[in-house]
Formats: structure tokens, sequence, C-alpha cells
């Protein structure tokens, strides 16, 4: 990996709301929202420990929740956090909800094992928000509850309860978790047990974020130190296409667990969006990385560094007609570079580090085609030569076949040519210099 120096800093502050009959005030793609309380930590001594990018409603996955939302009934969502600490709290978004959202009650919890719907018992924390146990997010808004106890240690699952009492419509979602979600009708948001989630979604819905601290740190009462977040940022590939659900296999968890391995151990958030473009926007797979690397990478509590894979998709849509591939215009290896180079002005102007990927191989998938395959070629030797980004990672060259360099390798190949396996994202994660991060 190609590096050099580069000094910096970021403290990541969200908007100050508050009230008793708590509504939120609509938040700006810049940032989040926070209520105030008078014993609150400081907002840079908060680090994100989990993260996932808000999609608007669709129908073009699995079988989800999110076009009918919710009502009267709970969600129950389980992630793992690559932070531990003695305090918690939940960043929740209503980014593309076409009403108010109403959260009547929420906890969180430890949960019991590694998946499903059980908590460990004596766990549950019931959370507010700027003192209450309830909030509303208008259309549009974010926010995040006040801190609860609860001590969280690094790689342990966590699961978060939210009781939507209204009619909700239309969710804001994160359309591919590969993890388990589950619902039930009424109010179980102390519920320990997993008997009335008789439903279940591979999706998120509204939880944005889960961020950690510790009382113990420097900036609390003791000498634990505050570590730097990782963000990746991309599209189906980060996000983990095609990895074995439920056991946290993405190239995310793999590098989170790498880190650790070696002695220095940082939370690495997934900002992934299955399909997503850098130049467009797609009614399918978000919002551009153009229009959304702030919101779903620079802003993230005590994130660092961004490490980049993105724009297959930009180069590999046209060679199809799939309907959802649309928009799908040619798309050159100048545009896509200039796409890039206002992605490290955004993340340099904020403070952070940036670390560019090269594409992985696509040959012999529904992206690929002689254009496609030689946009592909001069945008990687641009990551490999330029110096534009502070540091590289060659992804291209760690998941390769020998025989074949256009291939992913068989041992790597989830089966369609284009996304890994387990095993894929496993070397994905051994092929960063660490030192760069």
């Amino acid at each position: 990996m190609f590096s050099r120096t580069r000094t910096t800093s970021v403290a990541v502050a969200l908007a100050v709301t508050a009230g008793t009959a708590v509504t939120v005030a609509q938040a700006s793609d810049s940032g989040a929202s926070r209520h105030a309380t008078g014993h609150e930590a400081a907002e840079g001594a908060w680090t994100a420990a989990w993260a996932a990018a808000p999609q608007r409603p669709s129908t073009n996955f699995k079988a989800n929740w999110s076009e009918a939302g919710f009502d009267d009934q709970t969600l129950r969502q389980v992630v793992r956090v690559t932070e531990g600490g003695d305090r918690a709290r939940i960043r929740l978004s209503n980014r593309y909800g076409a009403s108010p959202l109403r959260i009547a009650s929420a906890t969180v919890a430890r949960t019991a094992g590694t998946k499903g719907a059980d908590v460990e018992r004596g766990s549950v924390r019931r959370l507010t928000f700027g003192g209450a146990g309830s909030a509303t997010v208008p259309a549009g808004g974010q926010l995040a509850s006040d801190e609860a106890g609860l001590d969280l240690g690094r790689f342990e699952s966590v699961t978060v309860t939210l009781h939507l009492a209204g009619t909700t419509g239309p969710a804001t979602f994160h359309a591919q978790s590969f993890a388990t979600s589950y619902r039930a009708q009424g109010d179980h948001t102390a519920d320990t047990g997993a008997r009335a989630f008789k439903e279940s979604t591979e999706s998120w819905y509204y939880l944005s974020g889960v961020d950690v601290r510790d009382s113990r740190t420097a900036g609390g009462r003791g000498t634990v130190p505050r570590r730097t977040g990782v963000v990746l940022f991309g599209d189906s590939i980060t996000d983990g296409f095609a990895s074995s659900t439920d056991t946290n296999r993405r190239w995310s968890d793999a590098l989170a667990e790498r880190l650790a391995k070696s002695g220095t151990p940082r939370p690495v958030l997934n900002s992934g969006i299955g399909g997503n473009m850098v130049l467009n926007d797609s009614a399918w797979y978000g919002d551009k990385g153009t229009g959304r690397f702030r919101r779903d990478a620079l802003d993230l509590p005590g994130a660092k560094t961004v490490v980049v894979l993105e724009g297959v998709n930009d180069i590999g849509f046209s060679e199809t007609d799939k309907p959802t591939y649309k928009p799908a215009p040619v798309v050159s290896a100048e545009q896509l570079i200039a796409g890039h180079r206002e992605l490290i002005r955004a993340a340099h102007d904020k403070g952070l580090k940036v670390v560019g990927a090269t594409l992985v191989p696509l040959g012999g998938s529904d992206h690929y085609g002689a254009r496609a395959a030689a946009v592909s070629d001069a945008f990687n030797a641009w990551v490999r030569t330029s110096g534009e980004y502070d540091a590289y990672v060659d992804l291209d060259r760690a998941l390769a076949d020998p025989a074949d360099p256009e291939r992913i390798r068989p041992a790597y190949d989830s089966g369609d040519h284009l996304h890994p396996n387990d095993a894929g994202y496993r070397a994905m994660a051994r092929a960063v210099d660490l030192g760069t991060l």
C-alpha cells in the first residue's frame, strides 16, 4: 500500500436540541441531532461503534417492511459493536420519512448470545431523549438518545428495541443488513425473551448508529484511551453482499478483527450501500456517494480515517439492461476520477485521512464489458500512481485470479463473479497496511 504522512484530527459536533415532550428539530445531512443534559459527557467523548447508511424505502430487495412501515409494533434489531465502553447511546434517522416518526419507547440491551431476539436478563436499559421516554423525529430529521449505563465489550452484540405505537408510513431503512431483525405486535421493548417476535427480515430500520464512551477515558475520570474510528465507504462490496447472514463476515468485520489481533484495536464503521454509485442517485441504491459522503462517513463520531471503495456500479450498470440499474449513463474514467477527487477534498476539509481502494476484478459478472474493463483499469492505475489519496489498498490485485486477473480468484468468488465470499472479504482485510490507518 502506498502512503504519505498526513497529520489530522477531528471532533464531531452534533447539533443540540432539547425538550420535554421531545420533538427533534430537523437536522441537515451534515450532522445529527442530540439532546443536551446536565450530566452528559462532552460530545467529543463519543465514538461510533457501529453504523449503517440510511436509504429511502424500497421493495427492490428481499421481503422487507420499509414501504409499509409499522403500526403499533415493536422492532428489535441486533448489531455488533467494534468498540466497547460503559456508556452507550443510539442514533436514529427519519431522513426519508414522509411524516414525523414517533418513538413511543426504546431500550438497549446486550444480546443473549450473538444473534436472535433474546436479550441478556438484567441488561435491558430504558432509553430517554432529552430526559423523556419518548420522542418525535420530523420527516428528514435525525436524533441521538441520551446515554445509558451499559457495559459493552468490543465485538459484543447489542439489541436495540423500538416501540412504534402509531402508523409510521414508509420507513427510512438500510436495505441489506446480512443480519436478522425482528417484529412483534404491541409494546415488547422490555421483553427479554423472543416469544413475541414472530416476524423477521434482513434489513435495519431507522437505526443509523450505536455510539459508546467510557467514563474512564481521559475525557472522563480515568486513563482508558479513546480510539478513533475507520469508516469503510462504498457499495455492495463494502456493505457485505453475499457474506454469511448473522455471522458478521463483511470486510469491515474482518478488518476490525485484524486490527484488534494486531494490538492496535480501532472501531471500524460500515457505510456501504448495495448498488450505490459515486456520481448518480438511485431510487433503489441510495444517494450518490458524493452527496452522502459527509453524512455517512465524515460526520460519524470519532471518525479519523475513511477507506473509499466505490465506482464499479458507475461503470458497470450500463453493461446490462436490468431495470433497477437505472440511471446508467456511460461513465468515463475521467468522470469517475473527478468524483473521487471531490470525496478526497471533502475528507481533507474535515481533517480526515482518506485511503483509496482499487476496484475489484469484475470479469464474468453482469457488470463486465470491454468498456467497463478499460475504465476500471484506467481508474485503478490512477489510484495506484497519482498520489492523490493519502494511501491506497490494492484490492484488485488482492482478489484477482492469477490465471485470469480480470476475474476474482475462485476461492474468493461468491458465485456471481463480482462479490467476494467470506474468504474474499477476509483477503480484502489482509491487504490493508494497518499502519496507513
